[in-house]
């Protein structure tokens, strides 16, 4: 059963969403100010002028991601991370109490990442919750302070290091999987069997980080694939 702050889907609770930038058309003739004003429509209604606050709360968006400068610019002339920063002002200009982000990080380079991930930090000291599905454990165990673990239902949920365990992960997703700690806090996961199926051995993972490494949990389940 989902339910949004404790009460069910389809109440008060202003839900903003940011999809992945495969899914839009970046051809569209359509303005960064035009899309960040698309967050205004359900405050405003449909087919009404935007009123003059409506105007100031995508400008507020705006300075928020830092796009100002880019206002009157087309989107699709925009870098991917400038892309991803107007979808999230539009997420902001519609006043939205959650926001749920899909594979936000997906194919910008680290600049981009680490800018929509300060973002990210800054939305949270307002009180609003956001929400990123992504497929990169490491940077999800490291950039996060809560995980939610899914296989078609709840596998775990809670800070990084409870979840990203070597039971949780192989129930997730199969396989063979090394989870390493090491003395600075961090986790490194590998997914230790190839292609081919065969193991990398152990020493090959633990001198990726040689002098850090504290312990290894190592598991291994039998293959996932059907018989011959």
């Amino acid at each position: 059963q989902v339910r949004i702050y404790g009460s069910v889907p389809g109440g008060h609770i202003c839900v903003g969403y940011v999809p992945q930038r495969k899914a839009i058309d970046w051809n569209f003739p359509v303005t960064v100010t035009d899309v960040v004003m698309m967050g205004r429509v359900g405050k405003m209604g449909f087919l009404r002028w935007p009123a003059r606050h409506d105007r100031e709360a995508v400008h507020a968006a705006l300075a928020e991601v830092g796009m100002s400068a880019f206002a009157d610019r087309q989107i699709g002339e925009l870098s991917g991370g400038q892309q991803q920063r107007v979808f999230l002002a539009r997420a902001l200009a519609q006043e939205a109490e959650l926001l749920l982000m899909d594979e936000p990080l997906t194919g910008l380079d680290m600049p981009s990442q680490e800018a929509i991930l300060t973002i990210i930090d800054r939305l949270h000291t307002h009180g609003i919750t956001v929400m990123v599905a992504s497929h990169d454990l490491n940077q999800a165990g490291e950039q996060f302070p809560l995980l939610l673990l899914l296989n078609h239902r709840l596998v775990a949920y809670g800070p990084p290091a409870r979840v990203l365990t070597t039971e949780n992960l192989m129930a997730a997703y199969g396989g063979q999987v090394h989870v390493v700690h090491t003395t600075e806090g961090d986790l490194l996961l590998t997914d230790t069997c190839c292609g081919g199926g065969h193991d990398l051995p152990l020493p090959e993972l633990a001198h990726a980080a040689p002098p850090v490494v504290q312990t290894v949990q190592h598991e291994t389940v039998e293959s996932m694939r059907p018989p011959r």
